[in-house]
């Protein structure tokens, strides 16, 4: 925060925690919110402008990336950046071949795309804390979050997109009839039918939910502790030192969950839509 007065560590993790939020106010009317209780006012059709740039920018830079790249193939002399997407477009491909048993030229892509662009926004947790919301703030930006997988708007807006897409498949390949049956037909035959419906509509509204809720759960948790660890900044060397060290080691391990994260997110994509794409499950 750039500011020089004391403020207390609820304080502090509250600005943290707090996204940059344009709506509409039932009092002043349309604008940003200065403090959590108005972004909290603002109701449901509040934007999240922070989470919206970010995701946007980093999936820009993805897209830019990999076409540069791709514009500029070199099948004799493959440079570094030739070679480091090749690797990925290779890894993701294992992973579609593996989990994917229909056709389907939808679904690399698709693979590909989910995998880079939350590990991307995951990467941003890896930024000091303090330095972004810190120049945002010399622009009189108050409020910044830089990681959009801490917000849920974010990872139920990417999951739901997987669910369109399941439920789309699943009455394209199977049909109205085929589809429905499923939902009613098993596990306990045409006499169980509301067991089943129960069950199955269960297990099928649980996807999107569980693909949001892991993801940000892990973000989240990743990014509290490192503005816990933050706080330890400033009070005395030694405290200063531990937090240092304590910071370096969490962002290490980070670094997995931050792959992890998004490797999950693209195989249990892969996952749902093989399912959406077979007779029986």
């Amino acid at each position: 925060m750039a500011s020089s007065e004391t403020i207390t560590a609820s304080e502090y993790i509250q600005h943290h925690l707090t996204n940059l939020t344009f709506g509409l106010h039932p009092e002043h009317g349309p604008g940003f919110a200065h403090s959590s209780a108005e972004a909290a006012e603002m109701g449901f059709w509040a934007v999240h402008v922070d989470t919206m740039f970010f995701s946007i920018l980093l999936g820009g830079l993805f897209l830019w990336f990999f076409k540069s790249v791709a514009d500029n193939v070199r099948a004799d002399e493959p440079g570094t950046a030739q070679n480091f997407v090749e690797w990925i477009v290779d890894f993701v491909e294992e992973n579609v071949r593996g989990s994917f048993s229909g056709k389907n030229p939808l679904i690399a892509p698709l693979a590909l795309t989910i995998f880079v662009w939350i590990f991307l926004m995951n990467l941003m947790d890896l930024l000091p804390v303090d330095l972004i919301p810190w120049l945002a703030g010399l622009l009189g930006v108050h409020f910044l979050k830089v990681v959009p997988t801490t917000d849920p708007n974010a990872t139920f807006g990417m999951s739901l997109m997987v669910f369109l897409l399941v439920l789309y498949y699943s009455f394209k390949i199977k049909g109205v009839g085929g589809f429905l049956g499923e939902l009613t037909l098993q596990p306990f035959g045409k006499w169980g039918m509301p067991a089943n419906l129960l069950l199955e509509g269960i297990n099928l509204l649980s996807k999107p939910v569980s693909l949001a809720l892991r993801l940000f759960g892990n973000m989240y948790a990743g990014e509290m502790i490192f503005i816990l660890s933050a706080l330890m900044y400033g009070p005395g060397i030694i405290l200063s030192l531990v937090g240092a060290t304590a910071h370096l080691a969490w962002a290490i391990f980070h670094i997995l969950i931050v792959t992890l994260q998004a490797f999950i997110f693209m195989v249990l994509t892969i996952v749902y839509l093989d399912m959406a794409h077979q007779e029986h499950h």
